[in-house]
């Protein structure tokens, strides 16, 4: 089944670098294409489409608007202690640690960090406490202004994508202050055939919230689905730009032509740039007038 929903890094000017180290990490893995977008507000942009672990990622190299944090990471599930201990030790190089490597309730082995470009990781051994989807899974952790929202959003995108449910949901007990008892403490919930992690977390405790540096781009065959996920998730009109947009919680997301994969793997330098100047030109993308601009009407 093709991926419908793909995560996008946002880099200052890494993307080729980080996305050449994330491959190397991960088995069956590769970069499926890079491609340069000139004279954008942010200058030349670097775009690379890669794959992890057979998932498609995308990253930018476009200035540091925005900087990562633990709102959004990313759980890859290993099937040894000894590639935990190896994947730990590379992504932990030149970041911060989260939670400790070590034993938990939920798994004999697992840790939390940030890797050297500020990515969050969460590396577990899958040792049959729960039957993962994907080797690499987002994470959504609601905090600040969207503490104990997880819930709620959970039910919230799973009314809008097809092929979408709410799984199993852990939730915090009495006596895990400063948590909310009933809170999401871990939450499972497909998009489109997709899992995804969730989980609340106390608004005293973290200082971050949801940014552009990590969105989720949905893959979009024809103008009609343009339409309908920009009018169910766009909630801040101010954030609109470039098929760009804001949900209610927060959370980025990139409502994007199927057909952008192919464009952007255009090597005439003049269609390129009319396609550039095109997109840069919309809020909600309008795939007749992309395709115009790629034919030079």
């Amino acid at each position: 089944m093709t991926q419908k929903i793909v995560p996008h890094l946002w880099f200052d000017k890494e993307a080729k670098e980080a996305a050449e180290f994330y491959v190397s990490l991960f088995p069956d893995s590769k970069i499926t294409n890079i491609a340069t977008l000139h004279d954008t507000p942010s200058g030349d942009c670097d775009v690379v489409s890669f794959e992890l672990s057979g998932q498609s990622f995308m990253a930018i190299s476009a200035g540091s608007l925005f900087k990562f944090n633990p709102s959004i990471s990313f759980l890859k599930v290993c099937q040894t202690k000894e590639e935990v201990d190896d994947l730990w030790a590379k992504l932990r190089e030149g970041g911060q640690i989260l939670m400790d490597l070590g034993e938990y309730p939920f798994s004999k082995k697992y840790g939390w960090t940030t890797d050297r470009y500020g990515l969050s990781w969460q590396i577990i051994l899958d040792d049959g406490h729960y039957s993962y989807k994907h080797k690499i899974t987002p994470t959504l952790m609601f905090v600040s202004d969207t503490c104990d929202k997880a819930e709620e959003a959970m039910t919230f995108y799973t009314s809008i994508f097809p092929e979408s449910s709410v799984g199993n949901i852990a939730r915090y007990p009495a006596g895990m202050d400063p948590n909310k008892e009933g809170a999401v403490m871990h939450g499972s919930v497909m998009l489109a055939g997709q899992e995804f992690f969730t989980m609340d977390a106390s608004a005293r405790m973290h200082k971050f919230a949801f940014n552009e540096a990590i969105s989720l781009i949905v893959r979009c065959d024809t103008q009609e689905e343009i339409d309908y996920y920009w009018g169910k998730l766009s909630a801040v009109p101010e954030s609109e730009q470039c098929g760009w947009l804001k949900d209610k919680y927060g959370v980025s997301w990139q409502i994007v032509p199927t057909a952008m994969a192919e464009i952007m793997k255009e090597k005439d330098p003049e269609k390129m740039a009319r396609i550039t100047e095109a997109f840069l030109a919309m809020k909600k993308f309008d795939i007749a007038k992309l395709k115009q601009a790629r034919e030079g009407g």
